[in-house]
């Protein structure tokens, strides 16, 4: 038989990056439901005070932290220890799911979207990793969940960069769990396919074709990505360490089949 670890039942606090729209909105809500006091932030103050409200007319715990992840190392730390404060006093997660996805391709990506899509998408995972991970690693126990993309394993003329900072990301994932694995700090990767968002809204007919020869024949929903988080951060995926998930419709698995 086997049980949680120590301290599973506790209350637990958790920080998600991006959380103000989308699948990190999606998340927020999720993990509240599931008894998590939930971290929620951003750069637009109004959307995070929308996903808190909505977290708090669920019965959920949720708090507002503002960030900009463009911003250098030092003022990352300083964001990390802010969040920390209004968890708090400690996180017992993190979920790294915000992200630049500049839909450009090699030649016309600006040098604006490349130092700012290099520094979300990678600086401030492993800055924030670096700045919250050891004190997880302290306790004895903790989680990290690193919101990949099935870009990471196709080539595709329009996101190359974008692809290129998922991959990487899935790679810190795997390297950050054999680092902080064993002092009891889980981490993976949870991998949406073409999933429905406000980023995506007025690509409807777009997603929709790109989704209709997958095995699911439809695109993800952020909630669909929400419940995968769930259970990677929960007790029933205790022996789960450096392993991607995809929740993509199987659309990494059969794709040009």
């Amino acid at each position: 038989m086997t049980t949680a670890p120590s301290g599973a039942d506790s209350p637990r606090t958790v920080l998600i990056t991006g959380s103000t729209s989308g699948i990190g909105a999606a998340t927020a809500r999720t993990l509240a439901r599931d008894g998590w006091h939930v971290v929620v932030t951003g750069r637009d103050e109004a959307r995070g005070a929308s996903v808190v409200a909505a977290v708090e007319a669920d019965g959920g715990r949720a708090v507002f932290t503002p960030s900009d992840l463009t911003g250098p190392p030092d003022s990352l730390r300083r964001f990390a220890a802010a969040a920390t404060a209004a968890a708090g006093g400690h996180l017992d997660a993190v979920v790294h799911n915000a992200a630049l996805c500049p839909a450009v391709d090699t030649v016309s990506l600006s040098d604006a979207d490349l130092e700012a899509t290099l520094a979300v998408n990678v600086r401030a995972p492993h800055v924030l990793t670096a700045a919250l991970a050891p004190a997880m690693a302290g306790r004895g126990r903790g989680a990290i969940v690193v919101i990949g993309s099935w870009m990471a394993h196709v080539g595709h003329p329009f996101v190359g960069l974008y692809s290129a900072t998922k991959a990487a990301e899935i790679q810190l994932a795997r390297s950050w769990a054999a680092e902080f694995g064993p002092r009891g700090v889980r981490v993976n990767t949870v991998s949406p396919g073409a999933t429905r968002t406000p980023v995506n809204a007025a690509d409807g007919d777009v997603v929709a074709h790109m989704t209709a020869g997958t095995p699911a024949g439809r695109p993800g929903t952020p909630e669909e990505v929400a419940d995968a988080v769930a259970w990677v951060l929960s007790p029933r995926a205790g022996y789960v360490h450096g392993a991607e998930l995809a929740v993509d419709g199987g659309i990494t698995a059969t794709r040009g089949v």
